[in-house]
C-alpha cells in the first residue's frame, strides 16, 4: 500500500435529527472510500452498541471506541477509530483536564496495512474558547504519547481530530513547529495547509462554518478547527501529505450530516525514493 486515505469527523453526538443524520454520515463516508476514519463526540451506551458501531454497521469495518468522559449511568462520550484494515495495540490514552471540565482522551491504534502498521491517534480537545492554556497542555501530552508509541525511526504516525483551535493558535502553532510551549518543539505537517490550503486561490477550509445551520446555532465564528497531521515526510518520505479536502459539507434537504465538516487526507505510508536532482 502506497498511501492511506484518512477521514476525521466530529459527529455531534446525537444532537439534532440523529436518525436522519446517521445515513448521511454512513453514505458520505462510504463514498469517500477511506482506509480509516477518526470520529469525535461519539456516545457509548451501557449494554448497547456505541454510535461508532452504528455508523460501521454492515460495512465490515473494525471499530475501536475510546471513552473520554464518563457522564454517568454507564453513558460515555469519546473518540473512535473505524478501519477497513485490522487494528492492533488499541488503547485509550489520557489527556490532562482540569476539575469541572469534561475529560478528554486519545484513541490510539496501529492500522495493520501492507508495509507495516501505521500508528494513528484520534483526539478531541477541550472546547471552551477561554481554555487555550488547557489545550496547550493537551497537545504537549498528545505529542508525548506520539513520541512514546511511534518512535522516530518507525512508520510515520498520523494524528487527527477536532482540536477546537484556529490555525494561528498556540496549540496548532506548536503542532507545526512554530512555538515550543515552554519545552521542546515538535513538527507535524497540517495536511490541508500544505496541500489544499497551499493551492492558488484556496479558501479558508472552514470545518465549523456558519453556513451550516447546526453550527450557526452556537453563534461562533466560522473556523478551521478539524485537522489531519502527519509526522513527515521522514527520510524515506513516509508521512508526506499528498492531498486533502473538506467533505460532508452539504445538506440533503435541510439535514446536514453534522455540525462539523469532515477533513479527508491522503498520506504516503510506503517507503518512496527521493526525486532525482
Amino acid at each position: 500500500m502506497e498511501r492511506l486515505r484518512v477521514v476525521t469527523l466530529n459527529i455531534w453526538n446525537r444532537q439534532g435529527p440523529w436518525r436522519e443524520r446517521l445515513p448521511l454520515i454512513r453514505d458520505g463516508l462510504a463514498a469517500l472510500a477511506p482506509d480509516v476514519v477518526g470520529l469525535q463526540e461519539v456516545l457509548g451506551f451501557p449494554g448497547m452498541p456505541s454510535q461508532a458501531d452504528e455508523i460501521a454497521a454492515g460495512t465490515g469495518w473494525h471499530v475501536h471506541y475510546a471513552p473520554a468522559w464518563h457522564i454517568g449511568g454507564g453513558l460515555t462520550y469519546g473518540n473512535a477509530i473505524l478501519s477497513k484494515h485490522p487494528l492492533v495495540d488499541a488503547a485509550v490514552l489520557p489527556l490532562p483536564t482540569p476539575d469541572g471540565v469534561d475529560t478528554r482522551s486519545v484513541a490510539f491504534a496501529r492500522i495493520d496495512v501492507p508495509g507495516g502498521p501505521v500508528p494513528l491517534f484520534v483526539t478531541h480537545l477541550t472546547f471552551q474558547h477561554h481554555l487555550g492554556h488547557v489545550r496547550c497542555r493537551q497537545v504537549r501530552a498528545l505529542t508525548d504519547h506520539v513520541a512514546a508509541l511511534a518512535p522516530i525511526d518507525g512508520p510515520a504516525p498520523i494524528v487527527m481530530g477536532d482540536f477546537n483551535a484556529n490555525p494561528d493558535s498556540d496549540e496548532i502553532r506548536f503542532m507545526v513547529g512554530l512555538t515550543p510551549l515552554g519545552g521542546d518543539c515538535v513538527y507535524f505537517e497540517d495536511a490541508w495547509a500544505v496541500t489544499a490550503g497551499a493551492a492558488p486561490g484556496a479558501g479558508p477550509g472552514y470545518t465549523y462554518d456558519r453556513q451550516n445551520a447546526y453550527a450557526l446555532r452556537s453563534r461562533e465564528p466560522s473556523r478551521r478547527i478539524d485537522y489531519v497531521f502527519a509526522r513527515g515526510p521522514d527520510r524515506h518520505l513516509r508521512g508526506e501529505p499528498l492531498a486533502a479536502w473538506v467533505a460532508l459539507d452539504q445538506p440533503v434537504g435541510d439535514v446536514w450530516p453534522s455540525d462539523h465538516y469532515a477533513v479527508v487526507a491522503e498520506i504516503q505510508v510506503a517507503v518512496r525514493p527521493h526525486d532525482p536532482f
